[in-house]
């Protein structure tokens, strides 16, 4: 069903209320994203204050990562089936709420409890939020804009929420836990008011319970399987049967989805060559930048000494950029199309991360580790605007939250995936005289993992370059041949024309 918002959007004219509405879906995605990078500047500050060990302080982080990734694909169906708006607010309730206990609790299960519980109201606002911005505006300029509005205030939250961070922990790390509370409480009114009203699905053909379950499953194991196997052991006996329980549950979810009347994904939507590799882009995008800012994080603060603060603002010119470009970058999809942008973005990506193994112990910021940050910011400027834009386009309305689901799915199992990879890989070549440069030397093989995983996100979206091309070439030659045809046809209608005019004339 399509919003009765729209019609002012598609004559290119955005009331204040279409202002509002698309304002409350940014800040709850500004809040989701603020969330996921604030918490790990106070990790040092929260272990100290409730006398937590290390692996404890990681389920901070690992709570929310479970939460989210592993019921994303249950929330976008259901803002599907039961009403986007509905969804939406109850969501954004329960995540206000938790905000609160997480500042407020004492002891560090309860900490982790609030932080999952965040995770969940996630996976239910984000892919809502996403399908009332592609049912509210129509596929083309005006949608283009608004994602690349909304996509932008996710950057935008991911890096403002480490300067803010860095500077709330100096007085109390509680605060950075408190912070979205009154804002997700503010947005969650002015919903209320804003957000239009959709009508739930009524030919749905029935809820998937058996495909809700075990996609859940599938997905909570796989996440927790991935977040653990670092600290017990790629290769050990619990690691393996976790990943080999995972996978006997995603078969079964693909046997259960085949059959089901009114599955909760329909399969046949990643027969589309552009879906597939708009998320696997996705995959590829949010796993390099989260294991980056994971080994630049370590190596700002342990090798080089700076602040929290100090690192915070030395990652603060790629959100900048970011931010400024959030007005742009709809009219650049509308002129070069997504996978054009999405082949440009991850192009900076790469070399933003090939330059960043200049750093040493000693490196000038501007010199060494500016330029990466630029590239990196015109890189996030430019693909996650246009892979949200590239999975959506063409999905008929009743499917939006599956899509909006299955997508925030694979950034955050891709986050999840190579952050635990990237520290593996740093883990097994930690020196045993760990003198600084030696810690140096174990950290590049982990950046030259995050390049290599740019570089298949690169690679992944040439493809659909090629494959346009051919398209094109194929669509020419056809007319070229068709038009060659409907000449020589009419050629030879001319020449029996004159050849009876000349009979009849000897007649």
């Amino acid at each position: 069903m399509t919003s009765p918002l729209t019609a002012p959007a598609s004559a290119g004219r955005w009331t204040p209320r279409l202002w509002g509405t698309l304002l409350v879906l940014c800040a709850a995605m500004f809040l989701d994203a603020l969330d996921v990078s604030m918490v790990g500047v106070a990790l040092p500050s929260i272990g100290s204050d409730l006398q937590l060990s290390t692996s404890t302080l990681q389920w901070i982080v690992s709570g929310y990562i479970l939460g989210y990734g592993g019921l994303l694909l249950l929330g976008g169906r259901t803002a599907d089936l039961l009403g986007r708006r509905q969804v939406f607010l109850v969501a954004l309730g329960v995540f206000a709420l938790a905000s609160l206990l997480g500042g407020l609790v004492d002891s560090g299960p309860l900490l982790i409890a609030s932080r999952f519980v965040k995770g969940l109201s996630a996976a239910f606002t984000a892919p809502a939020g996403l399908s009332i911005i592609t049912t509210t505006f129509p596929e083309g300029p005006l949608r283009n804009r608004a994602l690349a509005i909304y996509t932008t205030c996710a950057a935008t939250g991911f890096s403002m929420g480490l300067v803010l961070s860095g500077l709330l922990t100096e007085a109390s790390w509680r605060l950075t836990m408190l912070l979205p509370a009154p804002i997700a409480l503010i947005a969650l009114v002015a919903g209320l008011r804003l957000l239009p009203r959709s009508a739930r699905e009524r030919d749905h053909n029935g809820y998937d319970i058996p495909g809700a379950i075990l996609g859940t499953a599938s997905m909570l194991l796989l996440v927790f399987t991935v977040v653990e196997a670092p600290q017990v052991g790629w290769a050990s006996a619990r690691t393996l049967l976790s990943f080999l329980a995972a996978a006997v549950l995603l078969t079964a979810f693909v046997r259960v989805e085949r059959r089901s009347p009114g599955p909760l994904i329909r399969l046949g939507v990643l027969r589309s060559g552009s879906q597939i590799r708009a998320q696997l882009g996705a995959v590829a995008f949010f796993g390099s930048y989260v294991g980056f800012q994971f080994l630049t994080t370590l190596y700002m603060q342990s090798l080089l000494g700076w602040s929290a603060l100090h690192t915070a603002l030395a990652f603060l010119p790629a959100g900048a950029l970011v931010a400024v470009s959030s007005t742009k970058v709809g009219a650049i999809v509308d002129r070069f199309g997504t996978p054009r942008l999405i082949a440009a973005g991850f192009t900076f990506m790469v070399l933003g991360y090939a330059l960043f193994l200049r750093i040493d112990l000693n490196p000038g910021y501007a010199a060494v580790i500016l330029p990466s940050m630029l590239l990196i910011g015109a890189a996030c400027a430019l693909v996650f605007p246009s892979l949200n834009i590239q999975a959506t386009n063409g999905v008929d309305d009743h499917e939006q939250g599956m899509v909006s689901g299955l997508l925030n799915t694979s950034v955050q199992v891709g986050g999840a995936i190579f952050l635990a990879v990237v520290t593996a890989v740093v883990t097994a070549g930690a020196p045993a005289d760990a003198t600084p440069q030696a810690v140096l030397d174990s950290y590049r093989p982990g950046f030259m993992v995050v390049a290599g995983v740019a570089l298949a996100g690169l690679l992944i979206t040439l493809t659909g370059l090629r494959t346009r091309r051919e398209q094109r070439t194929v669509v020419i030659t056809k007319s070229t041949v068709l038009e060659a045809g409907a000449e020589a046809e009419a050629g030879a209608q001319a020449g029996a024309g004159a050849g009876a005019d000349r009979v009849s004339v000897r007649d």
